[in-house]
């Protein structure tokens, strides 16, 4: 027989001794913060850490690739207490973040019933996640962290009943239900059709965003309806965002090329962002006639970004580059 051994808990403070110097940047990292992603089935990108929020510090930032939202992550190495409450409350309004998790070694019931609360109460697009850490070892085997969810909105864990979808769906402008719907059958032809990328939770928004790998790159395929077009762009963000573009201009003709298509170059020097785009003009998002023809060619087109530019995204980087001469004369 196998001989079989036991997990053994491991205390997390022998780990991290604080949780602003160890713990928050070791989740931080990208491994850390994919398996706290994979976790809640939430594709996270970081944004920032210990983030002012006036006088206070907010431990770290991500957006939610699919919503493009924010995303709050508050820490603790101990057993909830009001204070992280009253701060993911604060700074989840200081920093306009629709989703907020709070994570600590042990939850206090009278904390998981307030999460509880929270979502029960609150518009849908707001969400509120309470996650224990736990950190495991066999013998002398390598740690490994495991997060529990111990609260999580309603509809996380299951399927909205058609009652509260119909209540929802009252309050939609008939745009938004359309787009809502556009979406929903959307991510049901990438599905059918075996994509590797999925829709978890269409929403009357005119983008959908979907990860492409690395961090600050976010892959949108769009629903224009006055401008009768759809579009399929990849946005870059961050401090080098600038930089990643240039880069990325300096293989325009090769890109364009692998893509057999002409695309919209937007540096935006004024805004944080720059990205990079194909349109379909000419085309009537409200016909839903015609949405198989129009769910057919963003989902090709974004196959064919992700083709085309993952490896690139992978390969870049930004002390690589360096600005044309004339650039530096001026």
């Amino acid at each position: 027989m196998p001989k079989l051994d036991r997990l053994q808990p491991v205390e997390l403070r022998d780990i991290w001794s604080d949780e602003a110097t160890d713990f928050t940047p070791w989740l931080a990292e990208e491994d850390n913060l994919a398996l706290l992603s994979e976790t809640l089935r939430i594709e996270l990108e970081l944004e920032g850490q210990e983030i002012n929020v006036g006088d206070f510090r907010a431990d770290i930032l991500c957006r939610d690739i699919e919503e493009d939202s924010r995303v709050l992550i508050e820490n603790q190495l101990e057993e909830t207490d009001h204070d992280h409450l009253g701060k993911i409350l604060t700074y989840s309004t200081g920093l306009d973040a629709y989703t907020v998790i709070w994570i600590a070694k042990q939850f206090r019931d009278e904390h998981r019933a307030a999460l509880d609360r929270l979502n029960e109460i609150t518009d849908d697009h707001f969400q509120y996640f309470g996650i224990e850490i736990k950190v495991w070892q066999i013998g002398d085997s390598t740690r490994a962290p495991q997060f529990d969810v111990v609260s999580s909105p309603n509809d996380w864990s299951r399927t909205v009943s058609r009652d509260a979808q119909s209540a929802v769906s009252r309050n939609l402008s008939e745009i938004q239900l359309l787009r809502k719907k556009f979406w929903e059958e959307f991510g049901q032809y990438l599905t059918d059709n075996n994509y590797r990328f999925s829709i978890r939770n269409p929403r009357p928004t005119t983008q959908i965003g979907f990860g492409i790998g690395r961090a600050g790159f976010t892959l949108y395929t769009s629903l224009l309806t006055q401008a009768q077009t759809i579009r399929v762009r990849l946005t870059m963000r961050g401090n080098n965002a600038k930089i990643h573009f240039h880069q990325f201009r300096d293989q325009r003709e090769e890109i364009e090329e692998e893509l057999s298509h002409s695309l919209r170059w937007e540096e935006l020097p004024d805004k944080e962002a720059s990205w990079i785009a194909l349109d379909e003009d000419n085309i009537d998002p409200t016909n839903e006639q015609d949405w198989p023809n129009q769910h057919k060619w963003l989902a090709s087109k974004l196959e064919l970004f992700d083709k085309v530019f993952r490896p690139r995204i992978k390969a870049l980087n930004a002390d690589d580059w360096e600005p044309p001469e004339d650039e530096d004369d001026e």
